[in-house]
């Protein structure tokens, strides 16, 4: 049975990550959680409710990427096979309002794992994945791929390329199995709100059931290359799965600006975005990205990966789903009154 540990288990890609491990019968997830006075554990509820099916194969831990004691302390207890380092402040407009903690957790975090992993790698072989970002190509001309120059635009991609080169000198120093997958954007039904592409499907969804009237947006003309979470942790997994360690970059390979993700959202609902949205500048970023676009021919040949949702397919279940939540709000209000 392999032992599969993950930070970040409570947030997008961590959920997708544990639902797929799991449905492999070989694997035994751990998953870290921070302690706090409020649980956010919506994303792998339903986790726990499978739990005649799963067993003890899903177990959680208290510890803080913030914190090296506690995750030496994890570490050692679980002797996991594989690491998937997903945990972050990973919201790139809120890493300009906190800077300093942004770069705790995503830059020095990543080191407190990995110096984690490479005292458990000294008694038995660990794996390690490291969630590297297209945030980290900033303003590179695109298409972007493993040989572009990276040109960071916000504290978290600038703590993000840091951890990136950590992963890759802990894999040349120390001979670990230590790899970084830089995934270009990637959204679900599983998104946080506050990122633009929830924050549109929630919007188009509430506006067309009566429960707002604008949407409230920044750029507009913002472009990027967006696929499906779920497709997205496959490429994580083949990774450790290879003989050698390597780096790889994960994407769809083509870009949309968010003014398409507005119109595919809003056509779906039978609306014209026009008609509802509204550009506030408090919502752009001191530095923009204007571009992001990645080359993932290396993950498709050496690994085998494919995307299974396209574009339009992601922006489509995306809708449904907050379509569904939109609904549910709108007959709890009327029932209530």
């Amino acid at each position: 049975m392999k032992r599969a540990l993950i930070t970040g288990i409570t947030g997008q890609d961590g959920s997708y990550l544990a639902e797929f491990l799991l449905g492999k019968p070989d694997y035994e997830v751990h998953g870290l959680v921070r302690r706090s006075s409020t649980l956010n554990r919506q994303r792998i509820d339903h986790i726990f409710r499978a739990r005649p099916s799963v067993g003890d194969r899903f177990q959680l831990h208290y510890a803080d990427l913030a914190d090296a004691s506690s995750l030496s302390q994890v570490v050692e207890l679980i002797r996991p096979d594989e690491i998937y380092n997903l945990g972050a402040q990973s919201h790139v407009r809120v890493s300009f309002d906190q800077p300093l903690y942004t770069s705790d957790v995503v830059g020095l975090g990543t080191l407190r794992i990995l110096e984690a992993a490479r005292h458990l790698n000294r008694s038995q072989p660990v794996k390690f994945y490291q969630a590297s970002s297209s945030e980290m190509y900033g303003s590179a001309a695109p298409p972007q791929g493993l040989d572009t120059p990276f040109h960071p635009r916000s504290p978290y991609s600038c703590a993000k390329l840091y951890a990136h080169w950590q992963t890759i000198n802990y894999r040349e120093a120390y001979g670990m199995f230590a790899c970084s997958g830089i995934l270009f954007n990637h959204e679900s039904p599983r998104r946080g709100e506050s990122f633009v592409t929830r924050k549109i499907t929630l919007g188009a969804t509430r506006i067309k059931e009566g429960l707002q009237k604008k949407l409230v947006m920044g750029n507009l003309d913002a472009k990027r290359d967006w696929g499906f979470a779920g497709d997205y942790v496959r490429a994580m997994w083949l990774m450790l799965q290879q003989e050698k360690p390597d780096d790889f970059v994960v994407a769809m390979g083509e870009t949309h600006a968010v003014s398409e993700f507005l119109d595919i959202a809003f056509s779906e609902l039978g609306l014209d975005w026009h008609d509802f949205v509204e550009f506030d500048p408090k919502y752009t970023r001191p530095s923009e990205v204007d571009v992001l676009l990645g080359d993932p021919t290396k993950a498709r040949d050496v690994l085998g990966w494919k995307p299974e949702v396209d574009f339009k397919g992601l922006v489509r279940m995306m809708v449904e789903h907050d379509l569904e939540l939109a609904r549910r709000e709108k007959f709890a209000l009327g029932y209530k009154g």
